[in-house]
Order: structure tokens, then C-alpha cells, then sequence
């Protein structure tokens, strides 16, 4: 594989270097692209395929350069994740490439810069990637653990992960001697270690035919399709005694938002959390959720309240 700055200068050298390798190894070689005069060069050296990377997916403008640059052409091309969390952008530059004829699409997932604190380079939010495999289920989606990680000693783990999620491959950076290449030095593993990741993964079934097993997995399904009627039926409740407090809120003049009372229902309910043994972190994730249709339930009101004064 090539990175698009070497196009530049000696760059159509470098790309029949990777072509002549591909040949010689019986491997289709792909590059990335960052723009129509990269997409021009490795056509022109025959690379099998191709990829925009994190940082050319977040500007449409040039997504859709390079989607005009590649009509009437039958390759692979992959689509990375934008550097930040937004789908709708990952999406949008596929669609792009769909709507020039490309036929052959399929996602990288790279990890999100979203600064957190994350011990990984870029943190996995592995639901992204998930929720696009369920709106496009036929879109091959792989992970780039190596970008994930920022680090080869987690390569391992990230890689038995993503194939525990159900993604399609995995995209691993691998140098001859790591320490001396002259980016992502960190996250470069040598030949021989990806053979020993590879060996050591452990390819799951996405279902059994065991008549024991689809049993005992039906039941327990059942109970969580019943727990799951439950829970929006409880939801339903709570949002119905919100829309009364919205009301009740207006016809006082109250504001919708009270601090106070915020900061009491995380507290409260975070304590409550923790000597259930649920995950504090979760239960925030929801209250915060459910609070945000209850604010817009409320606001709804003052709307109304506002229109007919």
C-alpha cells in the first residue's frame, strides 16, 4: 500500500513498485486517495483498489472530486470513518461514490477523535459501525485496529474484538522493522507478529445450528423482547407525567430546565445504580437521554404557551 503524499515527485515510481509487488506475491494492492490526481496515478499504475482516508472523508467537497474522478471505473474503493463522530458525514460520502457508479463500496472503520481521555489513539465507539452494518447490511465494513490503538501491543485484542462484532476483516499496519518507519511507528507490527495475531484469533460463528443451544438462546431472547415491551411501556408512563410537569411549568411561568433537580436525579439515581452492580457510566448515558426528550417535550409547551398568548 501507498499514502497519497508520495504521489508527488517520485511518487508514480512508488506505485508500480507496489503494483510489481502485488504481482510477484499473487496479492491485489490498494492506495489510498485524497484527491482526482492521486485517483488519475493509481489508475494509471493499476492498483486493485483504493480507500479515502479519515481526514478527505470530512469534506464532501473533495469526496465528491474524487467520486467524479472515478466514474466508469469497476474497483473496490473503501470509505474510512471521519476523523470525528458523524455518521450521517461516513454515509454521505458513500452515498457520493454509490451515486458515480461505484459498485464495489465498502466502510473502514478507524476509531473517532472525540479527546476523552481515551487510552486508544482514537476511541473504537464500536455502535457506529454496528448501527451502519444494521442500516446497510450488505456494505462489507472492516476495522483498522492499528489506527484504533495507536499501539501495536493492543493490536491483539482490538483485532478479536472487531471480529467478535461481526466486522468483515481487519486492516493491520505491518512494516519490516516498525521502529524505522517514517509514520505511525508505534502502530507498525513486523510480518512475523502479524502471523502470530492472525493464528491467535478466534473466528466465532454468527449462529449454531446446535438445537439446544438455538433453544436456551430463543428463551432468552424472549425475555429480553418481553423486558423490552416493559421498559417502553414504563417510558411511555414517565414521558406522559413529564408532559403534565411541561404543562404545569407553563401555565406558572417556570423554567423548563432546573439544575438542581438535575443534579439530584444523576446523583440519586447513579448511587442506586452502583448498589444494583450496573455501570454507573450507562445509567448517566440514559438518564441523559431520557432528560433530552423531556426537555424537548417541555419546550413544546412553552411553544404552544407562547403562540396562543
Amino acid at each position: 500500500r501507498t499514502r497519497p503524499n508520495s504521489f508527488e515527485g517520485v511518487g508514480a515510481e512508488g506505485l508500480q513498485w507496489l503494483v510489481d509487488a502485488g504481482k510477484e506475491s499473487g496479492l491485489p494492492v490498494i492506495t489510498e486517495v485524497a484527491k482526482p490526481a492521486h485517483v488519475e496515478a493509481a489508475l494509471k499504475a493499476g492498483v486493485d483498489m483504493m480507500w479515502i482516508g479519515a481526514r478527505t472523508t470530512v469534506n464532501p467537497f473533495s469526496v465528491q472530486e474524487i467520486a467524479d474522478s472515478l466514474v466508469g471505473v469497476d474497483i473496490p474503493i473503501w470509505v474510512k470513518n471521519p476523523i470525528h463522530l458523524d455518521l450521517q458525514l461516513w454515509i454521505g460520502a458513500l452515498e457520493r461514490l454509490s451515486n458515480a457508479g461505484i459498485k464495489q463500496l465498502g466502510a473502514i472503520h478507524r476509531g473517532f477523535s472525540i479527546g476523552n481521555g481515551s487510552r486508544y489513539r482514537n476511541t473504537p465507539l464500536w455502535e457506529v459501525p454496528i448501527e451502519l452494518k444494521r442500516m446497510f447490511p450488505d456494505l462489507p465494513i472492516i476495522s483498522d485496529p492499528s489506527h484504533i490503538g495507536g499501539r501495536r501491543n493492543v493490536i491483539q485484542l482490538l483485532s478479536q474484538r472487531a471480529l467478535d462484532l461481526d466486522m468483515d476483516g481487519l486492516m493491520i499496519e505491518v512494516h519490516p522493522d516498525p521502529d524505522k518507519a517514517l509514520s505511525d511507528a508505534q502502530q507498525q507490527i513486523t510480518p512475523n507478529e502479524l502471523g502470530s495475531i492472525l493464528d491467535a484469533l478466534i473466528l466465532k460463528r454468527d449462529s449454531s445450528s446446535d438445537a439446544g443451544f438455538l433453544h436456551v438462546l430463543s428463551q432468552l431472547r424472549n425475555e429480553i423482547d418481553e423486558l423490552d415491551e416493559e421498559l417502553l411501556h414504563l417510558l411511555k408512563k414517565r414521558l406522559s407525567i413529564v408532559d403534565k410537569i411541561g404543562v404545569f411549568k407553563q401555565e406558572n411561568d417556570v423554567t423548563i430546565f432546573q439544575l438542581e433537580r438535575w443534579i439530584d436525579i444523576v446523583e440519586s439515581r447513579s448511587v442506586y445504580a452502583n448498589k444494583l452492580g450496573m455501570s454507573e457510566s450507562f445509567v448517566v448515558d440514559v438518564l441523559k437521554t431520557i432528560h433530552k426528550e423531556s426537555i424537548r417535550l417541555q419546550s413544546d409547551h412553552q411553544v404552544k404557551g407562547k403562540s396562543k398568548a
